[in-house]
Order: structure tokens, then sequence, then C-alpha cells
């Protein structure tokens, strides 16, 4: 067990927008939203899942909804604790942890606040290792665990809970009531026990982000290549280096899809790379080939400071290096393929993990 303060939130909020891959929503509403939450409640306690008992209950909140309309509707900040309230009235009993389900720059960071706010404890774990698009891709769901009951809460104070016969349906019915809410909105869903969570869950992502963001601050202090450390220490590989030259971004259903252009620089002057996103980076194609898929990771980061770009942010004019990064072992079944795979977004081509392509050992 440790204390969550406003430093870790810091460098948690760097890290998670790296791990997020393009998504789970600006990391700088994230951040402040946790500060503000410690600053009036005290720190948050974080213990790892190995600390869970087998029958304590914990269950995540996070945003959901397209990252971009967050640019003009920012969250009022009660909503998470909204939703929370609901499903744990639902449930009947208490609720011993908040988690995570994704890493991203806000949903890493709005759990802490929520945590704050009802001064209880987190669990060092998230459901994906990484940020997706939709309900139903988390590991809890490759275990059998059920999204239901589901909260869903908005700033104006509505709110519903749902039961679904299986997490695909929840997607489906969520993201039509999160339209319905201007297209974001806050959830709290996937009740697991201790016994559970130590099945299903990708352990210790908190503190992944932590050290990603710390490496970060530090490089970047030293004047050292912090996208080289960022790479140390996620066991990534520099797959492009280039200039955005042009971004096509469009909300549909409840995400923002579209694909962002680079013009190679450097070692890849000549060549072009071609991100598509739906909320997040699914696919990376360097002159029309796709070189790094789903479920592997695809980030962008500032050349010189390493700052990660989420979907949102991308314009024209960055000067970037792509990241790509292995998946958490989970993902890599052929049943977690199905759910996650390139063929799942409509891409007709095998999963190759990225150390295959471009070397290296995980």
């Amino acid at each position: 067990m440790r204390l969550l303060d406003i430093p870790n939130v810091e460098d948690i909020a760097l890290g998670a927008a790296v791990l997020g891959t393009g998504g789970g929503g600006d990391p700088y509403v994230g951040k402040l939203m946790a500060v503000n939450a410690i600053q009036r409640y005290g720190p948050v306690e974080l213990v790892t899942v190995d600390e869970m008992a087998d029958d304590d209950l914990s269950v995540c909140v996070a945003m959901m909804g397209a990252p971009t309309v967050m640019l003009e509707k920012m969250p009022g900040g009660g909503e998470a604790v909204h939703a929370f309230r609901s499903i744990q009235s639902y449930l009947g009993r208490p609720v011993n942890y908040i988690y995570s389900i994704e890493a991203g720059g806000l949903n890493s960071t709005v759990p802490i606040a929520t945590a704050a706010q009802l001064r209880m404890p987190m669990v060092d774990l998230d459901g994906m290792g990484r940020a997706f698009p939709e309900i139903q891709m988390v590991t809890h769901n490759l275990f059998g665990i059920t999204a239901t009951p589901f909260a869903i809460a908005d700033e104006k104070g509505n709110s519903a809970v749902l039961s679904t016969i299986d997490n695909r349906w929840m997607e489906t019915f969520a993201r039509s009531i999160t339209v319905n809410m201007g297209a974001a909105a806050h959830i709290a869903c996937y009740a697991a026990t201790g016994r559970q969570q130590k099945q299903a869950c990708v352990p210790g992502t908190l503190s992944l982000a932590e050290r990603i963001g710390a490496t970060i601050r530090t490089a970047r202090a030293a004047h050292t290549d912090v996208v080289r450390a960022v790479q140390e220490v996620t066991g990534g590989f520099v797959i492009f280096h280039g200039k955005i030259a042009d971004v096509q971004r469009r909300t549909v259903a409840g995400f923002a899809r579209g694909e962002a252009v680079l013009q190679g620089l450097g070692a890849d002057t000549g060549a072009t790379l071609t991100i598509q996103f739906q909320n997040e980076n699914l696919v990376a194609a360097r002159n029309g080939e796709i070189v790094v898929s789903v479920p592997d990771l695809i980030s962008l980061l500032e050349e010189d400071t390493g700052e990660p770009i989420t979907t949102e942010q991308l314009r024209y004019g960055y000067r970037v290096k792509v990241l790509g990064m292995p998946c958490h072992r989970h993902w890599r079944t052929a049943e977690a393929l199905k759910v996650v795979g390139p063929r799942y977004f409509g891409y007709d081509v095998d999963y190759v993990p990225i150390e295959e392509r471009f070397g290296g050992a995980v």
C-alpha cells in the first residue's frame, strides 16, 4: 500500500497518455480533476491486486464517449461519483475499491479523483494495459466478468443503470445513451471480486504509467533523448519519425474517427506513415503496408519533449516519433483477437506481434 499525492498524479497523467495510444481523454483535464480532488480531500490509498482479499469488491469508473467533445464540453466533476453511487446501490453491498478500466490520459486519473472524493482506496490495475474504444474490449470480458450492472451519468444529473445479456450488447445500448447525453458521459461498471481481479486484470498499470511519466520528466530535465528513454521503459520500438502532413477527423456515433498522415524525416525521409484511429490509434501503415496494428500500442510523441499527442490534439506540422509497444499477453490469444484484433475493426490482415516485425523479445 502507498499513497497517491499530487506529484504522483502528475507523472501518472503523463505516462497514461503514452499508454493510451491517443485515446482515453485529455490528460491535462484529467490531471486537473485529480489534483483538485486530492487538494480538497487528501491523498488516495493505492494497493496492489495481491493485497485484495478474495471477496473484496471493486468497481471501475471512467469517461465514455468521443474525446473530441471535451474540447467544448468539460466534465462537471461529479458525474463519476454519481455513477459509482448508482451502481453501489444496485449491487446492494459495499464496494471496497475503485479501479481504472483503461490506461488513458483522462481515464487513469478520473478514478483517482473519484476515489479522493469518496475517500476510498484504489487498486493498481486496469482491464486493458492501454486504451480501447468499446466497452467489451477489456480483459475482464475475456474471463467471463460482466459489465452488468452498468451505471452511466451526465453533467446535468441524468443517470441510468443498465442490464444486458452480454458485454457487446452493453456497448450498443450504452453508446446510444452516451450520444444522447451529448457524446460524453461517465460510467461505473465491471464489478469484480479480488479473486476475479487476480485472474483477469492487467496488474500494475498505474505504477507503470507513473514510471513512464517520471522517465519523461527526468529525461527532459537532463536534456537527454526523451523518446529513447520512454522506448526503454516500455520495451517499445520507434517505428517512424515524421511530420504530420494531414489530419482527417470526425465524430461519428460517439467516437472520434479519422486518420493522420505523416511525412518522413531523417532516416524516414521519402516514406509516408498513415495512422487510422477510433478514439485510439488502431493501425499504422508505412507506404500503404500495415506495420503495427491493434492490440499492440501505437503512440505519437513530440520529437523533442516526448509529450504524448492524443487523437483530438493532432495538428498539421507536429514533428513526432511514433512509438509502437507490445500489448499485454492476455490480448494475444485467438479468442482475444476476435474482440480487439485488426479484423474486428475492419482491416483484413492478420495480427503480427510488433517484436516480430521490428526485432527484439517481450
